[in-house]
């Protein structure tokens, strides 16, 4: 697990007074505007102030301490930014997924393991988590509380309540 994740990468500049276009690598504007600073290494080095956060369609638009140009601006683009996870309030029930990976997934009831967690997807309302078995066979999990039952950082443990045939059949990725 880090300490340091990446928040955004800067794309391009807007205006001329330093504001910059970044692409989000978190939540969104909406989380990213609730920190106070950001650090421009992912060991935690190089802080700098966040001045302003606002979303801008699919981009965000960052204001950063030091960046009061277009040129210091300019200067930032392909930088990619990163956020103290010390520093995030998640609300009850939410992870990163940085933390969720490589848990282990366990069967809530009879303790079977199924694999660990090797990806998250989110491709519409909840999360598609892939756990990768000990024979590399990949099995898609829907991450709703019918199937998740509960998440243990701690411990590094998802127990989960699957269907029949959810951990049966792997997923190969080489069908047509």
């Amino acid at each position: 697990m880090q300490n340091y994740l990446p928040a955004c990468k800067i794309v391009s500049t807007h205006g001329v007074r330093g504001e910059m276009k970044a692409l989000p690598l978190c939540d969104g504007a909406a989380f990213l505007a609730k920190f106070k600073r950001l650090f421009t290494t992912a060991d935690g080095a190089g802080e700098t102030r966040v001045l302003g956060v606002r979303a801008q369609g699919n981009v965000i638009l960052l204001r950063l301490d030091g960046v009061n140009d277009m040129d210091a601006a300019r200067a930032q683009v392909g930088r990619v930014y990163y956020l103290a996870k010390a520093d995030a309030r998640l609300p009850k029930g939410r992870f990163f997924i940085d933390d969720l990976l490589d848990c282990e997934v366990v069967d809530a009831e009879t303790g079977r393991v199924y694999g660990r967690l090797t990806n998250v997807d989110r491709p519409a309302a909840q999360d598609i988590y892939t756990v990768t078995d000990t024979a590399g066979g990949e099995h898609m999990l829907p991450a709703v509380p019918e199937f998740v039952k509960n998440i243990d950082i701690e411990a590094r443990k998802i127990l989960v309540t699957p269907i029949e045939g959810m951990f049966t059949e792997a997923v190969n990725g080489d069908e047509d």
